[in-house]
């Protein structure tokens, strides 16, 4: 499972850790990915997605996860969300 946020696309960055002498060390700064789930009225069920809490924030911002697939393209989506688009329109 990679360690991408679905919805808002946030991966892993690396970085440096800087110590006060000054010395640098590579380090990697994860995404905040929280394992949830979201009901679907459509298809009467909770769909579990991990997704990170900005993308749970867009998606609550948007009145569900129905309304959130519903206005935003397929192409902005990624598969599964995309996929589960198609379910939710047919």
């Amino acid at each position: 499972m990679s360690r991408r946020c679905p919805v808002t696309g946030t991966g892993v960055l690396v970085g440096n850790n800087v110590s006060h002498a000054n010395n640098k060390t590579r380090r990697r700064f994860l995404p905040n990915l929280q394992e949830t789930s979201f009901y679907s009225d459509k298809l009467k069920r909770n769909i579990q997605i991990r997704v990170s809490t900005k993308g749970i924030r867009t998606i609550e911002f948007h009145g569900g996860l129905d309304a959130y697939l519903q206005k935003t393209s397929a192409r902005h989506l990624s598969k599964e969300l995309a996929r589960l688009k198609k379910v939710i329109s047919a």
